[in-house]
């Protein structure tokens, strides 16, 4: 049984409690939270587990063999690498770190330490992420063009955040997932609204080799809420809406087609592909739920995290990249190898 402390009872740290309670191979066994009220609410859902305003509670208690993150980007570094130097296992909400060098250096304090390091990139994890990386790898596509995601709504302001480091972590991972190219520049344009200095929509383009290219559209400021992802194939296309209950990945057999005749050689030569559309069947199971079950098997049997620190540190570089982008109004900046 793996006993799991968790740092973080906001936002997103009751649904990783719930999952961690939920699971037969963990125990959840205490929960940090400067806040008396969300702590009230933690002891109400789970009187078993202990509660405290003190990390250093959860550090040091030798038989915690887990400690979760989900608290704000900028206490990520320090929270990780004390609880790798205490001897726990790391799980980290998204994104990873707010410095490349962060990111290297957790990477390699786990790797010293021999510790599991797993970002939650919850979307790698879903059923229809999943079938995607399916399809690409089974050659359904062809040869990869381009990712080109939508991710827009009407809030939640973020206080420590713009929205670039909120909503794009989740397009980033879920596109280096599925291409795996080296990203090369990024160019990152936005608005600053309100006279708080933060940007609460942006958009970027990323390069990325073999001739492929990624725009990524995120916003806080939209009357309403998309989340649409088109990857274009050679041979077919992917719309991906999470949005809709059912049938959230359609395959179509659609394309163009460009080829020069012998006699004219300066002329295109453009078809057009129109062929059948098909809804693959998806798993049901919570994302969450499946990369709790991952992070128990890897913690149990030694295996490497789908989402490892190698994964966080992608997106991280972009993040990274995309801020000094913002800085000089849309100038492609290199992404650091």
């Amino acid at each position: 049984m793996i006993k799991i402390g968790l740092i973080g009872f906001g936002y997103w740290g009751p649904n990783l409690a719930r999952n961690f309670n939920n699971n037969p191979d963990m125990n959840l066994a205490a929960i940090c939270d400067f806040s008396d009220d969300r702590l009230k609410a933690a002891g109400r859902r789970y009187p078993q587990v202990k509660l405290t305003k003190d990390t250093e509670d959860l550090f040091n208690n030798t038989k915690i063999d887990a400690i979760a993150i989900a608290t704000p980007v900028s206490t990520h570094f320090d929270l990780a690498k004390n609880a790798i130097l205490s001897g726990k296992d790391v799980w980290l909400e998204k994104p990873m770190t707010e410095k490349v060098e962060q990111a290297k250096d957790l990477i390699e304090l786990a790797e010293r330490n021999k510790k599991v390091l797993l970002v939650d990139h919850t979307y790698v994890y879903t059923g229809a992420v999943r079938k995607i990386k399916e399809l690409i790898e089974k050659g359904e596509l062809g040869d990869l063009i381009y990712y080109d995601s939508t991710r827009i709504n009407l809030g939640l302001f973020q206080q420590d955040v713009d929205v670039l480091w909120d909503l794009a972590p989740h397009d980033i991972s879920i596109m280096d997932y599925l291409m795996p190219f080296e990203k090369l520049t990024v160019s990152a344009t936005g608005c600053h609204y309100y006279g708080t200095g933060m940007v609460p929509k942006a958009l970027l383009t990323i390069n990325m080799g073999n001739n492929t290219v990624a725009h990524i559209n995120v916003s806080w400021v939209s009357p309403v809420k998309i989340r649409q992802t088109l990857i274009g194939g050679t041979s077919k296309m992917i719309l991906y809406d999470d949005n809709q209950p059912s049938e959230k990945v359609k395959v179509y057999d659609k394309g163009v087609e460009i080829s020069r005749t012998k006699k004219q050689l300066y002329h295109m030569k453009i078809q057009y592909r129109v062929g059948d559309m098909f809804a693959p069947n998806l798993e049901g199971h919570e994302a969450l739920t499946f990369e709790t079950e991952h992070f128990a098997d890897c913690l149990l049997n030694g295996k490497k995290p789908l989402t490892d620190g190698k994964a966080g540190l992608e997106v991280v570089k972009v993040l990274e990249a995309s801020k000094k982008s913002l800085e000089k109004n849309g100038a492609p900046v290199p992404i650091s190898s």
